[in-house]
């Protein structure tokens, strides 16, 4: 499905960006070093003129230009503001879900910022359509005879809508006031087609080892940090729980033919095609979670059957594991070779920390070694971490496998699986206790698992459980 292209790139006079927390200055100032995944932007003379702190607001080309290309590079995040009372219409697909449904009705006119906004509800073929007109009273209602999934019900509201901007939230959710206003902001950028919220637990008071899980570490919880959304970055995606659009960027809308990922798909389409998302978790969402622990693993699984879909649509850009050749051979050489592997590790190691270094080193100067060395151990360990999510989440039939017919496979699947829990829990350790946190984490990394190799099997297309290669670090202009 092919969208519109993006308006030129011209951010408007006034609009402020913020260098993005952890971005180094490098090289005395004149370069930057951060985003995901990570590069060095050096700077030239006129722009190290305009960055002369760690806040650059446009006040003409130049600084539109400058503002732009570190939003792009991923070192900056765009400083918003509110918009009161934006005009947007709300388009709430449903189906049998009609208690959620008053809910959310109910909280959308209490909030002073969506109290007037038009609000559009589209019944994907509820069993008692009765019930969910009794309680759109002030809204239109379109309805589906027949379930046609969210994909369609979405697109249906989209496709009445009259103002410039659309929001999509489910009948599970329940926002906190002033999240549409936070989100409009971001419509300022003229390229920005869609920004998403921060979903959060609506009781976290629930019962239940499950319920207090999700609450920490829900699939639909993309963290407490802003940041840009495109595959292969730190938030490859977010989910169509919420999200608020500017129309005309949309095009068609979601994928109908997908039944599940279709809010993965459309991302993907979007940044494709010139278009910044971006994820915005000052504005919250509350999310009604599936606690019941058969429900919630379904769910799971469920999840996993769109990576294949995916796959067909998108290819490597939804890859289990993205590792550099070295990376994978300095976790490798001593797993397969002994105290010999610890030795090749560390050559490996230091072989490619020279050569970064003398990539990214500037015009007359040596290159930089010990942040060159810096950097290759920081990233190894962070491929260390996702090469230990993949054995115990994507690829953990292959683990289980390989532990039946070798000891050592057993061991290191074990230590991987204690090692990933523990990484997992440790900063939730004074809200979650570890065997509750382990036992969630181990339940849905298998549910997932499960459900990618369902729906691998199903397409008969493996490229959903195939690693790819990064971008490397590489100056930038």
């Amino acid at each position: 499905m092919s969208l519109p292209v993006p308006p030129p790139d011209r951010l408007p006079d006034g609009f402020t960006v913020l260098l993005g927390p952890g971005v180094e200055r490098r090289e005395g100032g004149t370069a930057l070093l951060g985003g995901s995944p990570a590069r060095l932007l050096r700077l030239a003379p006129a722009a190290q003129a305009l960055l002369t702190g760690d806040r650059l607001a446009v006040t003409d080309p130049r600084s539109a230009a400058l503002a732009a290309r570190l939003l792009d590079a991923g070192v900056a995040v765009p400083e918003v503001s509110a918009v009161p009372r934006p005009d947007v219409t709300v388009v709430v697909p449903v189906k049998d879900r009609t208690d959620g449904l008053a809910r959310l009705l109910a909280a959308l006119h209490a909030d002073p910022g969506t109290a007037g906004c038009p609000v559009v509800v589209v019944d994907d073929g509820s069993a008692d359509p009765a019930a969910v007109a009794a309680v759109v009273a002030g809204a239109r209602l379109i309805r589906h005879e027949r379930p046609r999934g969210p994909a369609a019900a979405r697109n249906a509201g989209l496709r009445v809508a009259g103002t410039e901007a659309v929001a999509f939230v489910d009948s599970d959710c329940v926002p906190e006031t002033g999240w549409l206003g936070t989100l409009a902001g971001h419509l300022a950028d003229p390229r920005l087609a869609l920004v998403a919220p921060r979903i959060t637990a609506l009781d976290p008071a629930q019962p239940g080892w499950v319920a207090r899980y999700e609450e920490l570490a829900s699939a639909l919880d993309m963290g407490p940090a802003a940041a840009p959304v495109a595959p292969g970055t730190g938030v490859s995606y977010v989910p169509s729980a919420a999200l608020l659009a500017r129309r005309t960027a949309l095009g068609g809308g979601f994928d109908e033919t997908m039944s599940v990922a279709e809010d993965v798909d459309l991302v993907w389409r979007l940044t494709g095609a010139g278009w910044r998302v971006r994820y915005e978790p000052a504005a919250r969402v509350a999310h009604d979670h599936r606690v019941e622990l058969r429900d919630w693993l379904r769910r799971r699984a469920f999840y996993g059957t769109g990576a294949a879909l995916l796959a067909q649509r998108h290819g490597a850009a939804v890859a289990p594991l993205v590792i550099s050749p070295w990376s994978l051979a300095a976790w490798a050489l001593p797993v397969f070779g002994g105290r010999l592997g610890l030795l090749g590790s560390a050559g490996v190691l230091g072989r490619a920390s020279v050569l970064l270094a003398r990539r990214v080193a500037a015009p007359g100067q040596p290159p930089p070694i010990g942040w060159a060395t810096g950097l290759v151990l920081r990233g190894t360990a962070s491929s260390g971490r996702a090469l230990g999510r993949t054995v115990t989440r994507h690829h953990w039939p292959l683990a289980v496998a390989a532990a039946v017919v070798s000891r050592r496979a057993r061991r290191a699947a074990a230590a991987i699986a204690v090692a990933d829990a523990v990484a997992g829990w440790w900063p939730r350790r004074r809200e979650i206790d570890l065997p509750a946190f382990a036992a969630g984490r181990r339940l849905e990394d298998l549910a997932y698992g499960a459900g990618l190799w369902w729906g691998v099997l199903r397409a008969r297309d493996v490229r959903a459980l195939l690693p790819a290669a990064p971008e490397p670090v590489a100056p930038g202009g």
